[in-house]
């Protein structure tokens, strides 16, 4: 039974987790896998500070508490610290509500012991049983790889032992896990797939499970590939991390549907191929657009596409300032700083209208100014021009995305625009012989 401790050590080893100074919290329902995992990892790293993390999901009622006792008290004889905690009893009864509770568990964790290093005892069964899953509801490429061995604070090192060996550790080392009765509820996809779906596979070839693990050794070698190649269009046909209409628009429909699964897999997004398609086509649809058009793919993310970029946005609240200007000087809230400063020599270089300067001739304005958002009825003289005109048009005209305009800034008198941030000054207030003021804006550093 010394193969699962070996099988450890070298995980641990081919992701640097071997220093002795790593706090490890470890996943622990009580169940064969995570005791197996949780008496390895103590035996394989004794010096290490480790945590189990039971959340007693509460379904049950008096079996979850005395399993959630039986950890307590494995534990306790192990020498092992324990933390738990209860679900409330609203949280939904379902597959996909208790995996995001146990993932917000886990992350508050992280945070409570300062550690970001939680292992799972997933396992060669669960990951057969997780492509079988994908395959009934329709998966790619990158979905046939199965369950990863790392994701960001999340390792997985039992993923090579199959549950016949877990067992065989456990009763070896006469561990007493905890016997969900939950699990032979076959009304869960994934306990149907276990008890009815594999036991039938394994009539056609005893060892559909290595079988199965082998497609998804295969899957993640082929999406290495796909991956590397994308990554080269994605280089060359995007800009400051957007992507280019026009440059996508001329890619095959095979590589744009790709790209988007790339999106959806890496912002965590469920996904099928009607998804995928109704992107597609939004974007064909709105790519001459000049200011723009989102869909949504969240509550909190949309994808944008205008005639020139396509990119994901996040709604990030951000509070923006407003400085009554009354005089020369410094003004500044917590995030940000306006400054004006009088200014009477000749300039040889005009900085560039996203470069947050501004050199102007106010002589001809009193001196009372607002920086805030846009308002209804605000209106510019554009730089070089006669009359004026709506700030929409002008914004529409600088071709500002509608998703940013929000967060723009601008110096006012009144409805009048004289400095558009970013994006230029009014006619009204450039300097024709020398500068009155030099202005600045900017974020401070966080």
């Amino acid at each position: 039974m010394n193969e699962i401790c070996e099988e450890i050590k070298s995980f641990l080893k081919k992701y640097n987790l071997a220093s002795n100074n790593l706090t490890y919290l470890v996943g622990f329902s009580g169940g064969f896998d995570s005791m197996c995992l949780l008496h390895a990892l103590k035996k394989t790293a004794p010096k290490n500070r480790i945590i189990a993390l039971h959340l007693n999901h509460n379904w049950r009622g008096e079996e979850s508490d005395r399993e959630e006792q039986n950890c307590i008290s494995f534990c306790e004889q192990n020498g092992i610290e324990i933390y738990c905690e209860k679900l409330s009893p609203d949280v939904a009864h379902t597959e996909t509500a208790a995996r995001e509770a146990r993932y917000e568990f886990f992350q508050k964790c992280c945070e409570k012991f300062g550690s970001n290093i939680v292992f799972t005892a997933h396992n060669k069964n669960d990951n057969a049983e997780t492509l079988l899953y994908r395959i009934c509801t329709g998966t790619g490429i990158a979905g046939l790889r199965g369950i990863c061995e790392n994701r960001g604070a999340y390792f997985r090192p039992l993923l090579n032992i199959s549950r016949r060996d877990i067992e065989q550790y456990c009763k070896y080392n006469k561990l007493t896990p905890n016997n969900d009765s939950s699990n032979s509820n076959t009304d869960y996809k994934r306990n149907f797939i276990r008890a009815e779906v594999l036991p039938k596979l394994e009539k056609i070839n005893p060892n559909v499970i290595d079988k199965i693990n082998s497609l998804s050794e295969i899957a993640k070698e082929e999406n290495e590939i796909v991956e590397e190649y994308l990554t080269n269009i994605l280089e060359k046909i995007s800009e400051e991390g957007k992507i280019k209409t026009k440059k996508f628009l001329k890619l095959s429909i095979a590589v744009q549907k790709r790209i988007l699964y790339k999106i959806f897999t890496e912002n965590h997004l469920e996904y099928d191929k009607s998804r995928i398609l109704y992107i597609l086509n939004f974007l064909q649809e709105n790519s001459g657009s000049k200011s723009g058009k989102t869909c949504s793919l969240t509550e909190n993310l949309w994808i944008f596409i205008n005639n020139d970029f396509i990119e994901l946005v996040k709604d990030k609240k951000t509070e923006l300032p407003y400085f009554h200007i009354l005089h020369e000087g410094k003004y500044e809230d917590k995030n940000y700083v306006f400054e004006i400063e009088k200014f009477d020599k000749i300039v040889r270089k005009f900085p560039k209208d996203s470069e947050g300067i501004a050199y102007v001739d106010l002589k001809n304005f009193p001196f009372e100014f607002e920086l805030r958002t846009r308002q209804d009825g605000d209106f510019i003289q554009p730089f070089g021009l006669n009359g004026t005109q709506k700030l929409k048009k002008y914004l529409n005209e600088k071709k500002v995305p509608n998703h940013k305009k929000d967060s723009l800034l601008f110096l006012t008198q009144d409805k009048e625009i004289l400095w558009a941030i970013n994006l230029g000054i009014s006619d009204k207030i450039k300097v024709r012989e020398k500068p009155t003021h030099i202005m600045r804006f900017y974020k401070k550093e966080s």
